[in-house]
């Protein structure tokens, strides 16, 4: 029987605030990142990476952070069918830090939270019946309400015959047995869990957990006899975890030692930060099992994703997608802080990018630019408020071709365009923001942006970080020199703060062109170490320089978002062969035309010969007419 899903994972959800800051205690954190969280969350998001199509029983609040959470899940390829939204109750939130390699920090904030709302109404069968595996953890066991809940999903698993898992995932804190203080304790013994926890165990065919889970779940702190406690109420598989040692599978008797279990290779690495790592791990387990792996294999999948979950901060953001976790398994560790592995962390910001495309397809994007800045003020006529305004109408003009759908979006300014930018965020677009001073040669950037480029930190997180940098393989070591430092810095804030880069390049404006200009322009980008989410490139009707631009790509980064084509305010005759050219092209994704849009109109409207309403219309009906001819060439 061929199932909806592989996974659904069911139980708590929240809003992860990580300290950003390394080595100091949680009263002294200035900034915090925001993740998503909660074990079944984690796993639902880390199985999704891993290829296996997943989705959650979970509750958010209706507010800002219940919304963060189901667009996040969205953005990790989690479906969402089974999220309530509850009116009354407000999403859950957990404050975080990490102290040193041993001391995690953090206090949850889950008093009535939206995910402990849910109850047995919630549980939808013909959901629960679509998947091959349901998944619980130990904290929506520890109420009653949410454990009826719970138990109503597993029982209509098994009386499907679907597999069903238990994290047991204990924080004596949320089953209150610690007090408000001890967020990171992980084991305190009492009876009543222990015995709330055996009225459960039978229900399962997987059950994981450290050696103090099993303490728990076992009623002792001798491991082997706490196993042997948990065999005799369950015939389930066992998965013990042992932090560096790995973990043991029994799948029968248990024996006198936990290293005469299953096992699969351990991964020495320097551990940054241990919270999340067991569900990164869980997430490995997942997809072994459920692929019908054998359990060395499937742990060591569980334990590569622990490896590289406990390298990096946060939960959610440090797990593997499959091809990064092929890559380290096939490649191996080169250094021990695998979050100071350039090449390993170019691949897995590639291939888990908050906004990457879908591998399956090959979506495209249609940008109308209008970031320019000196070419409108070269208008007569124009004034900066003037500017400003002109760019609300070309946002407007946006909105109306793109109705709402995927694949449209923006380039626009903040120094003349901020409003228009604020403005863009509440609607479905790609929307592209530029870094560099128009014209500068070597490369300067916006005031805004800081020597340091700081100013990337204020960005909303949905930018893409643009910049157009002249270059020419002829151009002096001295100018090539300058430009490299300058894009590394810029290039480095962009991944600092989790933005992606486009990169432009037009060797056009610097020197002679030729089949393998473009390419000999990017190469040097790319031995300095800077790859660009995007390329914005000029357009060539030459296969020969699109094979050396597709060959370079593939040799450096084919897990790119995609290139697109500029204007240069050429005619709608031009671009059309143009577009029908580059649409064939394998990594080519759209185009982010500009003056071929709003050159005539901006000159008319500036001088007052025509009203905003006509500029709009004008404006509309030329990058409709571009996006038909984009669509009709594009080859998916």
């Amino acid at each position: 029987m061929t199932h909806k899903f592989d996974v659904i994972t069911i139980g708590r959800s929240s809003v992860d605030l990580y300290g950003a800051q390394v080595g100091g205690r949680l009263e002294e954190m200035g900034s915090f990142n925001k993740y998503i969280g909660g074990s079944p969350t984690n796993i639902a998001c880390g199985t999704a990476r891993l290829g296996l199509k997943s989705a959650i029983i979970t509750a958010v609040g209706n507010e800002h952070m219940g919304r963060f959470i189901k667009e996040q899940l969205q953005k990790e390829g989690v479906s969402i069918q089974g999220v309530k939204t509850d009116p009354e109750r407000l999403t859950a939130l957990v404050l975080l830090g990490i102290r040193d390699n041993e001391q995690f920090p953090l206090i949850f904030y889950r008093e009535n939270c939206a995910d402990m709302g849910l109850t047995p109404e919630d549980i939808d069968a013909h959901f629960i019946a679509s998947a091959s595996c349901i998944c619980a953890t130990g904290t929506h066991l520890s109420h009653s309400q949410v454990e009826a809940a719970t138990l109503k999903a597993l029982r209509i698993a098994r009386e499907n015959k679907i597999k069903t898992a238990l994290d047991i995932d204990y924080r004596p804190n949320l089953w209150g047995v610690a007090g408000h203080g001890e967020g990171e304790s992980r084991f305190v013994e009492s009876e009543q869990v222990t015995k709330k926890l055996q009225s459960t165990l039978g229900l399962f065919d997987l059950i994981v957990g450290t050696e103090e889970e099993f303490h728990i779940a076992g009623g002792t702190i001798d491991t082997i006899e706490a196993l042997r406690n948990v065999r005799k109420i369950s015939n389930a598989t066992l998965i013990c975890k042992r932090g560096p040692m790995g973990a043991a599978a029994f799948e029968g008797e248990i024996p006198d030692s936990l290293d005469e279990g299953q096992t699969g290779p351990g991964f020495k690495i320097d551990v940054f930060n241990v919270l999340g790592a067991g569900d990164g791990f869980m997430s490995g387990l997942l997809r072994g099992w459920l692929t019908g792996k054998q359990w060395p294999v499937a742990l060591t999948y569980a334990n590569a994703c622990g490896a590289l979950a406990v390298s990096r901060h946060g939960c959610t953001p440090a797990y593997p997608s499959w091809d990064e976790l092929q890559f380290f398994l096939d490649r191996g560790i080169i250094n021990t802080e695998l979050r100071n592995d350039p090449e390993l962390a170019q691949i897995h910001w590639s291939t888990n990018r908050p906004n990457r495309q879908n591998p399956l397809e090959k979506p495209s994007v249609r940008i109308f630019a209008f970031d320019h800045r000196s070419q409108m003020q070269d208008i007569d006529g124009a004034t900066p408020t003037k500017i400003a305004l002109f760019k609300k109408l070309c946002l407007q003009a946006a909105i109306q071709i793109s109705a709402h759908n995927d694949g449209f979006g923006i380039l626009c300014d903040e120094r003349l365009g901020k409003e228009t930018l604020y403005q863009a965020s509440d609607y479905n677009l790609w929307i592209g923001r530029p870094a560099e001073l128009p014209g500068s040669h070597p490369l300067r950037f916006e005031p805004q942006i800081g020597l340091d480029c700081g100013g990337l930190a204020e960005w909303p997180r949905n930018h893409i970080v643009k910049c157009l940098c002249f270059a020419h393989p002829d151009d002096e070591a001295a100018m090539w020199d300058v430009q490299l430092e300058q894009l590394l810095r810029l290039y480095t804030a962009s991944r600092r703060n989790n933005l992606e880069f486009l990169l432009e390049i037009i060797p056009s404006k610097i020197g002679k062109v030729n089949d393998e200009t473009t390419a000999q322009v990017m190469r040097r980008f790319y031995a300095a170490g800077i790859f660009p989410d995007w390329w914005k490139l000029e357009p060539t009707n030459s296969q020969s320089a699109w094979q050396n631009i597709t060959q370079l790509i593939k040799q450096n980064d084919p897990h790119i978002q995609g290139i697109v084509i500029l204007g240069l305010e050429a005619s709608e005759e031009v671009l059309a062969h143009s577009f029908s050219v580059a649409a064939q092209q394998p990594f080519v994704r759209g185009f982010a035309v500009g003056r071929t849009i709003f050159a005539e109109s901006a000159k008319s409207w500036m001088s007052g010969k025509i009203d905003d309403s006509q500029a709009i219309r004008e404006m509309s009906q030329k990058f409709k007419r571009l996006c038909d001819l984009w669509d009709a060439a594009y080859v998916t």
